[in-house]
């Protein structure tokens, strides 16, 4: 992907999320990965989304949309009067729920076979780096990590258009990510070891991806 075409995909996002209802309330737009590390072309649009959990239910609904289209939850995981107003845009999980990551993924990159990857999480991207970042030593999972070189486009109602334009003309000074794992207390050998797995990781994708995380 061409980076002018990165960054028109990340500006659309933040326009639809600014702008339209979704699944869920949304927080924080931020850009991560080769997008933000200035790469041209991009290898893969790395996007992630704050949302909030839903805190009222609205169970007619729920059991509505579980008759009609055999999905259950909603009105629960995600909005109700967005649900009935975007039917096509419903997704569910294996375990037949509506799922916000998904629903969240229809509406902001549409049915698209581009290399676009969107992370979707309750925590914010700096909260969710860090504990991501524990788990995955722990556990030596190393490609559960989350790369910590990210761009915070929108949150709480506030577009950063300067972060945008410096997307754009490249402009951000970011460092490897070994050394941005440094930067959080890695050493170097786990550092060098997450970066292969990683970068072995990104070789394997293709298309579209999604991925929903609670913290």
């Amino acid at each position: 992907m061409d980076r002018d075409v990165a960054v028109d995909r990340l500006e659309a996002i933040v326009d639809r999320v600014e702008n339209s209802r979704m699944p869920v309330p949304v927080r924080e737009v931020w850009a991560f990965g080769d997008v933000a590390l200035g790469l041209d072309p991009i290898s893969r649009l790395d996007v992630y989304v704050t949302k909030d959990v839903l805190m009222r239910g609205d169970p007619d609904t729920a059991h509505e949309f579980e008759a009609e289209y055999g999905i259950k939850g909603v009105g629960t995981t995600v909005r109700a009067d967005w649900a009935r107003g975007h039917p096509d845009r419903v997704r569910a999980s294996d375990n037949g729920y509506a799922a916000p990551e998904r629903c969240l993924a229809a509406e902001l990159l549409g049915e698209t076979d581009d290399p676009i990857h969107l992370e979707v999480c309750n925590a914010s991207f700096d909260d969710n780096v860090t504990q991501r970042l524990k788990g995955a030593l722990a556990r030596e999972a190393y490609d559960e990590v989350l790369d910590p070189r990210g761009v915070c486009l929108w949150v709480d109602g506030q577009r950063d258009d300067e972060a945008l334009d410096r997307l754009r003309a490249a402009s951000f000074a970011m460092p490897t990510l070994e050394a941005a794992l440094g930067m959080l207390g890695v050493d170097d050998e786990h550092a060098a070891e997450i970066a292969e797995v990683l970068a072995a990781e990104r070789t394997e994708q293709e298309g579209s991806s999604v991925r929903g995380d609670m913290i």
